[in-house]
């Protein structure tokens, strides 16, 4: 039974929201795209200069996490070190495409794997001295809890997001959109409208059922949802809708749009998949791409969003980003970044928001 719609009221957002003087843009010099990344960033976002940092480490999607610790996350530290006395607190910071996603580890609920974004996150407790096990995810702090805005004090890390893409012109794009970004359209959530996803299928129930009706689209039944207009935000279970056939939605995204869904592996690599690729089955391996059958998290970026979770690898369902959080506190006029950080349950774990920490509806 679907439950009766809740129109809640909702605050403006605080002042003291993310600026450009909070973000600590991060290229890798051994990559050109993402050197030219995050000069376009910093210029159209008006980024400050002490804000960009430059490090030194392998192209390739993974690192050995002994890599990762000498080549990103001890770099960063020392940019963030340097910066002019007085310069506003670095709360975000944006890696670009040509920096590693993961980090090698073992799989699991208790493993070590991790993406680069996620596991950067919790630097900021680890450079207060706080032991951090790297088995298994750490407690993110701040989720469910950005009704106040982001407060360091209180939530010790970083909010931490990728410019990136399948090609530069799409980050471009990317960066355009962010920068347009308007509250207006419709919030989507498709359910699998199945009794064995209940706990999926009410998290995405969730999502719209606090937010003004005329605004909100639910799909409840085994239908998928096809070239809806005008969406800002899209929750769904993707390619684990196993109604669902296409590889692309054919929505028509706004301005600031922002796409999450649950599912493993759509972030297991940014290489662009031939043309004629389409979904799949596990068991069918003639229909995989980068070992996986599952939809790909950049694709809804070539179809006109602005920003998309995904994962690495497998994250665990409740692991996975929360749409009521992140769609609630995007309404109210969160920047994008606290609006992913409010809902993610577990940081130093799977997951990556590809999209600009700024975007904010206005």
């Amino acid at each position: 039974m679907i439950r009766r719609w809740v129109v809640a009221a909702f605050a403006a957002w605080p002042l003291a929201a993310l600026d450009a003087a909070n973000v600590l843009v991060v290229e890798n010099y051994n990559a050109s795209i993402s050197r030219q990344t995050a000069e376009h960033y910093m210029r159209r976002r008006r980024i400050p200069a002490g804000n960009l940092c430059t490090i030194r480490v392998t192209a390739a999607e993974e690192i050995e996490r002994t890599a990762y610790a000498e080549k990103i996350e001890k770099p960063v530290a020392a940019c963030i070190d340097r910066r002019p006395r007085g310069s506003a607190p670095v709360q975000s910071i944006l890696l670009t495409i040509g920096i590693p996603i993961r980090i090698k580890g073992t799989g699991g609920l208790d493993g070590t794997m991790a993406s680069v974004d996620s596991e950067l996150s919790a630097l900021y407790a680890r450079r207060l001295g706080r032991a951090l096990a790297l088995e298994g995810h750490v407690v993110n702090p701040y989720f469910e809890r950005a009704a106040g805005g982001f407060d360091q004090s209180r939530y010790p890390m970083y909010l931490v997001c990728r410019m990136a893409a399948y090609d530069f012109a799409a980050i471009t794009k990317m960066i355009e959109r962010s920068v347009e970004a308007v509250n207006r359209g419709r919030f989507v959530a498709d359910m699998r409208g199945s009794a064995f996803d209940h706990q999926g299928d009410s998290w995405l129930l969730d999502a719209v059922s606090k937010l003004p009706r005329e605004r909100v689209k639910v799909e409840a039944t085994a239908t998928v949802l096809e070239g809806e207009q005008d969406v800002i935000a899209y929750a769904s279970w993707g390619s684990n809708d196993k109604s669902r056939k296409k590889r692309l939605s054919g929505f028509r995204f706004l301005p600031g749009a922002v796409v999450t869904e649950f599912v493993s592996t759509n972030l297991r690599t940014l290489e662009r998949p031939p043309a004629e690729w389409q979904l799949g089955t596990w068991e069918n391996h003639a229909t995989h791409f980068a070992l996986s059958p599952q939809s790909m998290a950049p694709d809804y970026l070539e179809e006109g969003a602005t920003a998309v979770t995904g994962h690495v690898a497998e994250p665990y369902l409740h692991l996975t980003p929360r749409p009521a959080p992140l769609f609630q506190a995007y309404y109210a006029g969160a920047t994008l970044a606290e609006a992913y950080y409010n809902s993610l349950p577990g940081l130093s774990w799977m997951n990556v928001l590809l999209g600009d920490p700024l975007c904010r509806l206005r």
